[in-house]
């Protein structure tokens, strides 16, 4: 079987999607579902389980004495608290860190294979690059901008040094640090939803989608860039890495091309055939000196390890976004 944390929530439940495509059923969801309506993401799915977190170590360690139809595959390990704004630098830790750092021990203990969810909120403001890797003296120049960021990089750290010893890491590891993702299952995300989920609520009626002013000369208000993802090709990513075991390591997950944000509401309003509508707003002071201006993925370490398929472009991907999914009657994948 194959144990998806997060799987109820946004790239979990599009991972989920594409295992069900290849017809796996046994696959096991750890997650917390709440009141709301995240449990939706999962409505269309077929699965074995759903296992609150808390019961998810009893559990590995019950496949472990011998239950009965239950043998470990491999733990795609998606779930976080990924508020970049959340200020319980405790909880972070607590969900963040020392929960993965003991699913890693159990996953080595147990051989089971760990692929695992980092972020690019570990690069901060970029200005030391974007180049992945378990490197640790590269690891060290990083500088994380919030403690959302900083979680996902001490986690990254102790990898690298956990991973230097044969018998102190799984049989397969593999960091994911995903840049920009957008697409459909991310209804419950509320303020942190993709700036393509979000900006649609605005161009849908009709009304103008809102860009920051640019405080940097090099940069045109809008013209701020990021390297946005389609979720489908991070669902891609890590069935390529289920099929290859024998690759390790930390890699970036972009499209290895960044877009400005005047480009993702140019193609949003195409994908809806209208006019666009740009307005340009000013930038709040409080966040003016962390905000980042520019992002893109180093993507040669993972078509080095063997990764050859094609990036969705920002145009297809928002395209297939709106017309698939946020303006049908049903906007779950």
């Amino acid at each position: 079987m194959i144990i998806v944390t997060g799987g109820a929530g946004f790239i979990g439940s599009n991972l989920v999607a594409a295992l069900n495509a290849r017809g796996r059923r046994d696959i096991v969801i750890c997650d917390y579902l709440g009141a709301d309506d995240k449990w939706r993401n999962l409505a269309q799915r077929r699965i074995a389980e759903i296992l609150d977190p808390a019961d998810l170590f009893s559990y590995m360690r019950s496949c472990a004495d011998g239950a009965p139809y239950r043998h470990i595959e491999a733990v795609f390990h998606l779930g976080a608290n990924s508020s970049t704004t959340e200020s319980d630098v405790d909880l972070i830790l607590s969900q963040n860190f020392r929960f993965s750092l003991d699913l890693w021990h159990l996953c080595t203990e147990q051989k089971v294979r760990f692929i695992y969810a980092s972020s690019a909120a570990t690069y901060g403001h970029g200005e030391v690059g974007f180049v992945d890797g378990l490197d640790a003296e590269q690891l060290c120049r990083l500088k994380p901008l919030n403690p959302y960021g900083w979680s996902k990089h001490l986690f990254d750290q102790r990898v690298a040094d956990l991973a230097m010893d044969p018998g102190t890491r799984p049989p397969q590891y593999a960091g994911l640090k995903f840049f920009n993702v957008y697409g459909p299952n991310e209804h419950h995300k509320g303020l942190m939803k993709s700036v393509v989920a979000q900006k649609y609520s605005l161009a849908e009626r009709g009304k103008p989608v809102t860009l920051f002013k640019s405080y940097r000369p090099a940069y045109d208000n809008g013209g701020q860039r990021r390297d946005f993802i389609y979720v489908r090709d991070c669902a891609d990513v890590m069935l390529w890495l289920l099929d290859n075991p024998k690759v390790n390591g930390l890699f970036n997950l972009g499209t290895g091309k960044a877009r400005s944000f005047a480009d993702l509401a140019q193609a949003l309003f195409a994908a809806l055939g209208t006019d666009p509508k740009i307005e340009y707003i000013d930038m709040p002071e409080t966040i003016r000196g962390k905000y980042q201006y520019f992002t893109e993925a180093d993507i040669s370490q993972l078509r080095s390890a063997g990764y050859t398929a094609p990036f969705t472009s920002l145009e297809a991907g928002i395209a297939d976004y709106v017309n698939n999914y946020l303006t049908a009657s049903d906007p779950y994948l």
